[in-house]
């Protein structure tokens, strides 16, 4: 392993704790040549999930690229990368529950997407848009609409 901020392998573990689900550590690393600290997480790999693709292509679960989706769609958002990687963990945790290992593409979508909206409305609302493949500034108000009723029917 390496600092990401200047490349050097010498590296010290100030603290590790175990995940609450104990199916990770979570440790919090400084580097000893620029003294810059950073976690990094060690998760049992499982069995492979194959993700089936909307036009009928299968690849492997990537949760690099759930997290790159999620970390755009809460750029400049109040959402801390611990709560994605909680998220993260949530929809991998439930795909990982099914009985088979191949899923939908949809499926991690709407994992993600429900979880997302519980965390930050605009965010879910960005997620959404690529998500849902949004098409016109229409498609962006109905979403809209729909969260609004969402919320004014969360009080009633």
């Amino acid at each position: 392993m390496k600092c990401p901020f200047c490349g050097s392998d010498s590296l010290g573990v100030l603290e590790s704790r175990v995940h609450a689900e104990e199916n990770s550590i979570r440790r919090r690393r400084v580097c000893e040549k620029c003294e810059k600290r950073f976690t990094t997480y060690e998760r049992i790999e499982g069995v492979d999930l194959i993700v089936v693709k909307k036009e009928g292509k299968r690849e492997l679960f990537d949760r690099e690229k759930l997290r790159r989706g999620l970390i755009k769609a809460t750029w400049k958002r109040p959402v801390t990368l611990q709560q994605i990687e909680e998220l993260i963990d949530e929809v991998e945790r439930k795909l990982r529950a099914k009985e088979t290992k191949e899923v939908k593409s949809w499926e991690i979508g709407n994992l993600a997407i429900k979880r997302l909206k519980k965390l930050d409305a605009m965010a879910y609302l960005l997620f959404a848009s690529v998500y849902r493949d949004f098409r016109s500034l229409e498609d962006f108000a109905q979403e809209l609409a729909k969260l609004q009723e969402d919320e004014v029917n969360k009080y009633d």
